[in-house]
Parts: C-alpha cells; sequence; structure tokens
C-alpha cells in the first residue's frame, strides 16, 4: 500500500514517527529518544552536507529512509517541536479549537532535504489563569473525529501524564480543559523529598497500596488537600504500615486520587449536576489502567481508552490544511 504522508509526534523526551497510508491507516511506525531537549549531536551528512543540527539529525534519523523512497510524502508534525524552544515555534491558537481552525494555522520549516515540515499550533484557554496544551489538542482532535457529534455534552476527555490534562469538548471542537501536575509532582517528591528516602521500587505494582491512597485522598476530599496527607506516604513507613516497595504506589493513588476529587468536584459544579461525565482515556496503557481504577473509585463509571489518537488527529490536521486528499483516486 502506498504511504500518503509521514506523521510526528514530537515532544520533550520522545519522537514518534509513523508513515501513514490512506485514512491514516499506520504502515510503519518508529520511536526515538530525540525529543527536543535530548537532541542528536553527532554530525553527519544529510543532502550531500555536514549537519550539527539536532533537530535535523533526528528528522533524518526518524524517516530519512523513507523520504529517500519516497520524497514527494508531506509531513506534519505536533507537540513541543512547536515550541519556542522547538524547531520552528508554532504559536497557540485560541479556543474554542477545532480540526479546521488548527489545520490552517501550520507553521511550516524547510528541511536540508527540501521536505517542508508542517508544525501543529497548541491550544490556549485566556482566563484569570492561563491554559495551555501542545500535542495532547491533536490527540484530542482525533478521537473526536470517530464520535457523534452529540457525544461531546456528556464527555470529558482525559491524558494522564507528567501535566494530566482533562478537556472539554463540544461540536467537535476543544472548548476548555484544566490541567494538572500530578505525573511531574510525583517524580520530584520521589526524587527530591524525604518521601523518597524510605522508598524502594516494587517487582509489580501493587494494587492495594494504590487503592489505600485514592481512598485515603478522597476520605479528606474538601477538608485537607494533599499537602497535608502527602506526609502520610512517609509516617505510615515509620510505623510499618506501608513497606518501602509499597510506598511509591501508595503516592501515586494518593496524587491521583487528589486529581480525580479535584475533577469531580469541578464537574459537578460546572454542570450543576451530581451526575459526572463519560470519560475517555488517552496515553500510556499502564498508566492509563491506573487512572482507571482510580476514576471507578471516584465515581466516575463510564471510562474507556482511545487508540491511536495522534496518528488519527495528525491525519485529519493534514487533510484540513490540504497536505492530502481524504480520499484519492486510484
Amino acid at each position: 500500500m502506498l504511504a500518503q504522508l509521514i506523521a510526528l509526534d514530537w515532544g520533550t523526551t520522545s519522537l514518534r514517527a509513523y508513515k501513514l497510508a490512506a485514512g491514516g491507516q499506520v504502515l510503519e511506525q518508529r520511536s526515538l529518544s530525540s525529543g527536543i531537549m535530548q537532541l542528536p549531536r553527532t554530525p553527519r551528512m544529510i543532502a550531500g552536507q555536514e549537519c550539527t543540527d539536532g533537530f535535523e539529525l533526528a528528522f533524518d534519523e526518524a524517516c530519512g529512509d523513507w523520504l529517500d523512497a519516497q520524497l514527494d510524502l508531506p509531513v506534519i508534525a505536533c507537540g513541543m517541536v512547536g515550541s519556542a524552544q522547538g524547531w520552528r515555534e508554532a504559536a497557540y491558537r485560541d479556543t474554542p479549537a477545532n480540526v479546521a481552525n488548527l489545520g490552517i494555522s501550520l507553521q511550516t520549516v524547510r528541511s536540508l532535504r527540501g521536505v517542508d515540515v508542517h508544525i501543529v499550533p497548541g491550544v490556549i484557554q485566556r482566563s484569570r489563569l492561563p491554559n495551555v496544551m501542545r500535542g495532547e489538542e491533536t490527540q484530542v482532535l482525533g478521537v473526536l473525529q470517530n464520535l457523534p457529534a452529540e457525544a461531546g455534552g456528556d464527555l470529558l476527555i482525559g491524558l494522564p501524564g507528567s501535566h494530566s490534562k482533562w478537556v472539554e469538548v463540544a461540536d467537535g471542537c476543544i472548548v476548555q480543559f484544566d490541567t494538572f501536575m500530578t505525573g511531574e509532582v510525583f517524580a520530584v517528591l520521589r526524587e527530591h523529598s524525604i518521601l523518597g528516602r524510605t522508598q524502594q521500587k516494587g517487582a509489580s505494582f501493587d494494587g492495594q497500596a494504590f487503592d489505600r491512597g485514592v481512598q485515603v485522598a478522597l476520605s479528606v476530599d474538601g477538608e485537607i488537600g494533599p499537602l497535608s496527607t502527602l506526609f502520610s506516604a512517609r509516617s505510615l513507613g515509620l510505623t510499618g504500615e506501608l513497606s518501602a516497595t509499597a510506598q511509591p504506589d501508595y503516592l501515586s493513588g494518593l496524587l491521583i486520587g487528589h486529581e480525580l476529587s479535584a475533577l469531580a468536584t469541578v464537574q459537578r459544579r460546572r454542570r450543576n449536576s451530581v451526575h459526572l461525565p463519560s470519560i475517555i482515556l488517552i496515553g500510556n496503557a499502564q498508566l492509563c489502567a491506573r487512572y482507571s481504577r482510580a476514576l471507578d473509585a471516584c465515581g466516575f463509571a463510564r471510562v474507556t481508552l482511545a487508540e491511536q489518537a495522534t496518528e488519527r488527529g495528525l491525519w485529519q490536521l493534514a487533510v484540513a490544511a490540504g497536505l492530502i486528499t481524504p480520499n484519492p483516486s486510484r
């Protein structure tokens, strides 16, 4: 099957490259540890020139052979590659944002190969406390393309990670979202705080410890916040109630529990209802499994996991930008 598009998900720590055929079907994919903060440094020849630029080197490593075989392939990229620290900055677009208005806002950088790389802008929600996303918007739009238009009214799309996003959608648009720095705070606490001193990485996930952390967070909902409960990750170890290997999963459950408790409160207030929306999760399967477990405990009863959201989103944006045609003649 003939390739029609190269799609790049280029973040801070990793670069994923997809070679896509008609309809966004994945023909081949690769994953490199060449995010924008850890680009290659070893010079090499590209298009007859010695190259030292990290973005060029990573791009060539990711898909140079694909372009050698089929030079006319258009290229689209999302993620931190479009940030101020990226290859070319793609300014944020305001909410509400959809495939159409993001697709006509791509920024272009010409590579040494003479191939244009089209970069997707991020999305900004302007308010007293502004919120931004870069890369997640593509995943959300990839999920929305396969949903009926009316589905957005009772739907929340979650993207767990270092900076977890919870996105409200309507009429095919991203209209509002919240960010929780849960994953990054977990890493900082484990690696740079007193809580990490007594913790040991377990051989496997400790579901009992994780559930205990979630329940502690839920039990103090509206009374005290994580700055108070966090110390229990140490004190329960000191009293012998949590083993060293159980403490990391307890801390994970505690932080995720506080995140989801706050999320439930916000959703009930915005909707003026005790009813909680359905959830679609996008992201790492193991992390989504933790969130799904905690969401159930928090009263979010309908949780599903999306697949290939990034590839679908990049395909749709390329169509909207006119880089490819959705149904090419054969």
